[in-house]
């Protein structure tokens, strides 16, 4: 089948996410020049933020058990035509390094359940992305069984696997997830993506051939242009105003669509570049602010175990809270290399490759907890990248702009969200909290 790949121009290939979260990994497939004509996601919050942010993607609010991939194809655009590529990262709380890792944790079935739909939907491609401790130990157990049911079912998978990092790929953090790929046994493989830069600072482990590359954004290049919040009371209250931006580093130019790059082929949105969402300020007292004042660059705030930025360096992992019924973590938000606070949703945002246009839900909770769950788009974009590749098509740069959803979406509590897309409320168990955020 492959020496019978067209390059073709026309039209876009169709891609499918799965466990889309808020759509990070369908912008980054957006970005390579994907359609993103469908996506399931089962919270009903994040579905609102995926569907302001992407109004021709069509988001399917449902529990991915009960989902059969002749729905998907009913529900949205795609019809009977053919899937370039399904993509998705089931929820990896049962064997991530962080928390419990037990190899029969019950929800690693949904695991099963994305390649249940990868043979109903029948793509050329699929990518599974998950965390890095699913390849140690007895966790690898579970990769083999995984990649013998895809053969057994006529699809391949690129062997040996591949954990990627973030900044390798122009993302200012040091993230690392594992990446699946493969395809129908009909199909040429894709390969993994080459690094495209390299880390600001380089260590022993840095191999040779990365030296070369142009070094990854800063903390600072990422959100240093960003407007001074301390100036905007407002912000106390709502998340979102006009307000003063400073000098731009390439990459923020890159993130507030100041530039264009040759490569980004993803739909233009209408937005006020002058708008700066997401900023929600933290009311710290001052006993916090002392200590975050303290604290050294890259160094840990003994108390809070909150992580101080350094300007000159990468952020860590941004990571998500979870629910009571998820193990009830934390999610620490780095601290500003400069100002005595954490960050905020839109710092974070910056941090892992979203533009400025793409917002999330009004709360900080909820807000970090959508960035922190997801891949960043820079990444995504390397992977799909490959994709588009090896289906032999050459992206163009479309030229109709796309508007951006009703606002409200974003500030629908659980229950009103859950309503909006006639689902159970329950179905995501309610933060337990003792203090407003």
């Amino acid at each position: 089948m492959s020496e019978g790949l067209t390059v073709q121009t026309q039209q876009r290939p169709i891609a499918v996410d799965l466990f889309a979260g808020a759509g990070g990994m369908t912008l980054g497939f957006e970005q390579a020049g994907f359609d993103v004509l469908a996506a399931v996601e089962l919270d009903p919050i994040h579905c609102a933020t995926h569907e302001y942010n992407f109004r021709f993607c069509k988001i399917l609010c449902r529990n991915i058990e009960q989902v059969k991939g002749l729905e998907i194809r009913n529900y949205s655009e795609i019809g009977h035509r053919d899937i370039d590529v399904v993509f998705g990262g089931p929820p990896c709380q049962g064997f991530s390094l962080i928390g419990k890792r037990a190899f029969d944790d019950p929800r690693n079935h949904l695991m099963f359940h994305f390649i249940r739909l990868i043979f109903e939907l029948q793509p050329k491609y699929f990518v599974l992305e998950n965390v890095p401790g699913l390849t140690i130990g007895k966790h690898r157990q579970f990769i083999a069984e995984i990649i013998e049911t895809l053969d057994k079912n006529g699809y391949k998978v690129v062997e040996p696997y591949q954990v990627l990092t973030a900044s390798y790929y122009g993302v200012p953090q040091d993230r690392s997830r594992l990446f699946l790929l493969g395809c129908r046994g009909d199909f040429p493989l894709p390969g993994y993506p080459h690094p495209l830069t390299k880390p600001p600072k380089i260590n022993s482990k840095t191999k040779a051939e990365f030296l070369t590359l142009p070094c990854c954004p800063t903390v600072w290049d990422a959100i240093g242009d960003l407007p001074t919040i301390e100036q905007y009371p407002e912000l106390f209250l709502k998340d979102c105003i006009l307000a003063e931006y400073k000098k731009p580093s390439f990459y923020a130019k890159i993130m507030r669509g100041l530039v264009q790059l040759g490569n980004n082929f993803s739909y233009p949105r209408f937005f006020d570049s002058r708008l700066l969402t997401c900023s929600l300020r933290s009311q710290h007292n001052p006993t916090s602010i002392a200590r975050f004042e303290a604290t050294e660059w890259g160094k840990t705030e003994k108390v809070s175990r909150f992580h101080k930025l350094n300007p000159n360096g990468l952020c860590n992992t941004l990571r998500a809270g979870t629910p009571s019924n998820r193990g009830a973590f934390t999610s620490p938000r780095p601290i500003h290399p400069y100002s005595p606070r954490c960050i905020t949703v839109r710092e974070a945002a910056r941090l892992h490759s979203y533009p400025d246009w793409f917002r999330f839900q009004g709360t900080k909770w909820h807000g970090f907890r959508q960035v922190g769950n997801s891949v960043p788009p820079l990444l995504a974009k390397a992977i799909a990248s490959e994709i588009i590749k090896v289906l032999g098509i050459i992206p163009e740069q479309p030229t109709e702009q796309k508007l951006l959803g009703n606002q409200r979406l974003l500030y629908l509590n659980r229950v009103q969200a859950a309503q909006y897309y006639n689902v159970d409320p329950n179905w995501i168990e309610p933060r337990k909290r003792g203090y407003k955020n």
